[in-house]
């Protein structure tokens, strides 16, 4: 059985514009669901979005805050190729990885993953990045559910890359460590001087 918050998040738009304060439209629903933050922070949802809120969570409609944007017709981004420096800034923030592209190399959007949530906009430094209206079917529940997934899925792969940075850095930590503790310790230096003598060792 689905939870509140799976309710709630299955109404929200996926744009994951972070608009309305959280990292994603998960975090939000969870937040509403817990009675931490109110239906009307979600401006991609706008009034329609609020009203389903409202109806699902048995709950008066309420204006859209003026703080989290203004409500408008969702658009997508299109990146001006010939303008690109190739500086990766905004495939780094795509919270849906719809940019694609390699450092100093031409990037483009996979126009039917992105959700319009302008995040890449600010991060461009050299404004290449233009806004044009987005497809009447490109809002549907499947986009919507399509975005969900490739958002968790970036998120996924964040957490591995973040873990596996962490690990290395902690490896480094422990091998500086020990390196100053043999330094301390005549014979724990021969062990290491051994080591780094048998076939294979790094240098």
């Amino acid at each position: 059985m689905a939870s509140l918050a799976d309710r709630i998040d299955a109404l929200l738009p996926q744009t994951q514009c972070e608009r309305c304060g959280y990292h994603g439209c998960r975090p939000y629903a969870e937040a509403i669901a817990a009675g931490e933050a109110p239906i009307n922070r979600c401006p991609p949802g706008g009034a329609a979005g609020i009203a389903r809120l409202a109806a699902l969570l048995e709950r008066p409609t309420l204006p859209l805050d003026p703080s989290c944007g203004v409500e408008q017709p969702r658009r997508l981004a299109r990146i001006i190729e010939a303008d690109c420096i190739g500086c990766t800034k905004c495939i780094q923030v795509c919270p849906v990885d719809a940019i694609v592209g390699a450092a100093k190399l031409m990037h483009t959007v996979i126009a039917d993953d992105c959700t319009g949530c302008e995040l890449c906009v600010p991060a461009c430094p050299v404004d290449c990045i233009a806004l044009e209206p987005m497809p009447a079917a490109q809002l549907d529940q499947a986009h919507a559910d399509a975005a969900r997934e490739h958002f968790r899925r970036r998120e996924a792969r964040l957490a591995r890359e973040r873990a596996a940075h962490e690990a290395e850095l902690a490896a480094r930590r422990a091998e500086v460590v020990a390196t100053a503790q043999a330094a301390d310790n005549p014979v724990l230096a021969a062990l290491q001087r051994a080591r780094a003598k048998r076939p294979g060792a790094a240098p």
